[in-house]
């Protein structure tokens, strides 16, 4: 199964604070800006423009709630994430599976 590969998508989950932001956005339920800033190193206004990056992409939607804005994961895109993540490392196997084979190939040759 060929899965087509969204950059703008990889490149969001690329950066380890936003993955810890959906980790949070999950296990939690959902989050604020604020709330989420209370449990990652980074400052309140870091946290919304990493929501922005999730956002823009899929990741995460948002409602208002009081000032603040709740975010909670897409739970579909977050499995398209988790397809094309799969389907990049089947390719990669099967890549790495044929190299090996040259290279024994090669080595038996080269003892014969």
């Amino acid at each position: 199964m060929s899965v087509a590969v969204d950059d703008e998508l990889w490149s969001a989950v690329g950066d380890p604070t936003r993955r810890r932001m959906l980790d949070l956005l999950l296990s939690e339920g959902g989050g604020t800006a604020t709330t989420l800033s209370e449990q990652l190193p980074v400052t309140r206004q870091a946290v919304a423009k990493h929501l922005g990056v999730l956002d823009r992409v899929g990741l995460v939607h948002a409602t208002p709630s009081g000032r603040e804005r709740r975010y909670e994961v897409d739970e579909a895109q977050l499995a398209r994430a988790v397809a094309q993540l799969s389907s990049v490392g089947a390719t990669w196997d099967a890549r790495l599976r044929r190299i090996k084979r040259i290279a024994e190939t090669i080595q038996r040759n080269q003892q014969s």
